[in-house]
């Protein structure tokens, strides 16, 4: 379980952290044989789990004077417009290409084969608003990256990006002297920034037994 310098201490502090953690499935080998797929949409099935996660997420921000939340397009729609909602900000979704009607800005990050792209309304966001990144899990850190690129070119000010779940990919992303969240990785615990912005995240990715 991830330990946060602002909210859950150790393991044994908070229980809604491990039904959160116990309400994410994983799916071996999906979308391709190796992955170990974190299915969020258990948890969504579970009222109270759901209803947590959430919750932790407006404690966090409902006094930090956020503006706007930001959703990464799919399943950080779920999560952002809900904590928008808690918190009283307005929700501004951050799509894949095609998806918004009106004039968009525009955002490319690079994968593992080719590229992708983030695109938001113009006008979505105001000079100065203060902005939170939700998404529902982070491995990498390419789309979040993405999506913080995005909006400070609409001149906005991110304030920090939150996830459910967090891979360990972003092990190699360390920032030791940056006091934000601070992870439990095997043995080491580590600190942690995106893009120089804090990254705050509820739950290590499941396991299952016996491992791929």
């Amino acid at each position: 379980m991830f330990v946060l310098e602002n909210g859950v201490k150790n393991k044994g502090e908070d229980p809604r952290l491990q039904a959160i953690s116990q309400a994410i499935r994983v799916v071996p080998h999906f979308p391709k044989q190796g992955i170990m797929f974190q299915d969020i949409t258990t948890l969504l099935l579970d009222h109270n789990a759901f209803k947590d996660a959430v919750d932790i997420f407006v404690d966090r921000y409902r006094d930090m004077d956020i503006s706007v939340v930001a959703g990464v397009e799919a399943r950080g729609f779920i999560f952002g417009s809900s904590i928008a909602l808690g918190i009283g900000a307005k929700f501004a979704p951050l799509c894949k290409p095609g998806k918004l009607p009106g004039e968009v800005i525009s955002e490319k990050y690079v994968l593992e084969y080719g590229t992708d792209c983030l695109e938001m309304h113009v006008g979505a966001v105001q000079q100065n608003e203060r902005v939170i990144i939700i998404d529902d899990l982070v491995a990498t850190g390419g789309t979040m990256s993405a999506a913080i690129r995005l909006l400070e070119r609409a001149d906005a000010e991110v304030v920090e990006c939150a996830c459910v779940i967090g891979l360990s990919d972003l092990k190699e992303q360390v920032c030791d002297d940056v006091p934000c969240c601070n992870f439990f990785w095997m043995i080491s615990q580590v600190r942690c920034k995106l893009n120089g912005k804090p990254l705050y995240i509820l739950v290590e990715p499941r396991q299952v037994e016996n491992g791929f």
